[in-house]
């Protein structure tokens, strides 16, 4: 019997503190997350310092964790990885010198992982990745359409060029008095609500697959205004339903067209948005549509984790990529450089 590829993955690029030892690319044989939601709540968004000690804190918990849910010890495991970037930068350092130290401590290869790819490696985990693929990525960071015709290789076709859709939902998620994160708040409010509002679509060029959603966020907000200039009421579901409507349908509708545009026949969706039940609705009945298979992963699997940067790292470590002790984290990377 072939011996299993170990990879031991580490993830802290902003608020989850993630440790995972994953096989073959594919097999989780532990993903330990802890969440620093609760601390940062109070500030209505993450505040750097206080995830960088967090994450300080909790490292050395998560790597026994993983370890043990694992039934591994490092001397089983063959590379180490870490997310490299993009992210926060005191909060990057944390997780890629837990890595380095690993990785010096017990001879093994390091692997630096972009933050993005591993959001879309997710996949991977789940239902696999189908080449040529077509990859939307939708959080709290990032708002990209990348294709891949092969693994590790990406072409970014469109990206934001202000606020990413995440970025977006907290703010206007705070600008109807919901708590932070935003996101799954708007999302179940819109569930309740109707599209009354009628917020723009903002499509930019017509040929082009980029993104805006500032010029979306200060609709929302002017709308709140007059209102109450108005002496009116504004109805919470159906801001709610009128902003997720205009967010679901740019997306969806620039991501069919860059299938369609690009002769794809698998679209993947990634980061944490993914999670929203609307848009993977709204997904579901356009690529249905459009013989398009979807892929998204589990909601656990969405959000920032160290299984993702693991299954990567993978295909990597296949490919003889590594780096020495010089690795420093990057605030700013560009996928299509990995």
């Amino acid at each position: 019997m072939t011996k299993q590829t170990l990879i031991l993955a580490v993830e802290t690029s902003c608020d989850e503190t993630s440790v995972s030892v994953i096989a073959d690319g594919h097999q989780i044989l532990s993903n330990s997350v802890l969440s620093q939601i609760d601390s940062h709540k109070r500030f209505g968004g993450v505040v750097p310092e206080v995830a960088s000690r967090h994450h300080v804190e909790n490292i050395t918990l998560m790597v026994e964790d993983a370890l043990t849910t694992a039934q591994v010890t490092m001397d089983d495991i063959d590379a180490v990885a870490v997310t490299q970037g993009p992210g926060l930068i005191g909060a990057l350092l944390v997780g890629v010198n837990a890595a380095k130290a690993l990785a010096f401590a017990h001879n093994k290869p390091l692997i630096p992982v972009h933050h993005i790819a591993g959001h879309i490696y997710a996949n991977q985990l789940d239902k696999g990745l189908t080449f040529p693929l077509m990859a939307l990525i939708v959080s709290g960071g990032h708002t990209e359409l990348v294709l891949m015709r092969n693994h590790l290789n990406f072409e970014v076709i469109g990206e934001t060029r202000d606020d990413a859709v995440g970025e977006a939902y907290d703010k206007v998620a705070r600008t109807i008095g919901l708590p932070y994160p935003g996101g799954p708040h708007v999302d179940k409010l819109a569930a309740e609500g109707i599209d009354s509002y009628d917020f723009p679509r903002v499509w930019l060029e017509p040929d082009s697959f980029d993104f805006s959603f500032s010029g979306l966020k200060s609709a929302v907000i002017n709308k709140l205004h007059n209102l109450k200039q108005k002496g009116e009421t504004p109805i919470p579901e159906n801001v709610a339903a009128s902003f997720q409507n205009s967010v679901v349908e740019v997306l969806v509708g620039k991501a069919i067209r860059a299938c369609e545009q690009y002769d794809v026949k698998q679209l993947i969706v990634a980061g944490g948005v993914a999670s929203n039940r609307g848009l993977r609705a709204e997904l579901e009945r356009a690529t249905e549509a459009h013989g398009i298979t979807l892929s998204i992963p589990e909601p656990k699997l969405c959000t920032d984790n160290a299984a993702m940067i693991g299954a990567v790292a993978y295909y990597l470590y296949q490919q003889g990529v590594t780096a020495d002790m010089a690795l420093n984290g990057k605030s700013n990377m560009f996928l299509e450089t990995i």
